[in-house]
């Protein structure tokens, strides 16, 4: 694969790149492509263009949209990597923390509803 593709962005490509210098698996670079556009969808501009009050609607957009807390991190990671590896402006990030997951127990059985296998005894 060449380094620059035909119709890609300079931005996009330095982010493609920058994700491959990192290994990033081929899934985590293609859903961190898909944050970014979708964030620059939501203002109608280039995503370099954002500003630390750009970020924190976008986030609340997000909250008020009833985004999950496992998709709300995602996006917040996707923009982190965005803005801190490819555009070095960490500065941008610094108030988008991730919010807090809910921890679901895992369901115990009793002994008599665990299953019997035929296995016999090893």
């Amino acid at each position: 694969m060449t380094s620059t593709q035909q119709g890609v962005s300079s931005l996009r490509q330095r982010m493609t790149d920058d994700m491959r210098m990192r290994q990033l698996s081929p899934k985590t670079q293609t859903n961190y492509l898909c944050i970014v556009r979708e964030f620059a969808r939501y203002f109608k501009r280039s995503p370099d263009t954002a500003t630390v009050e750009d970020l924190r609607n976008y986030q609340l957009y997000l909250v008020d949209r009833g985004t999950s807390p496992i998709s709300l991190n995602s996006a917040i990671t996707g923009l982190k990597f965005f803005f801190e590896v490819t555009l070095q402006k960490p500065e941008l990030m610094a108030r988008m923390q991730p919010v807090r997951v809910p921890r679901v127990l895992p369901v115990i059985l009793s002994p008599d509803e665990v299953p019997t296998t035929d296995c016999g005894d090893r």
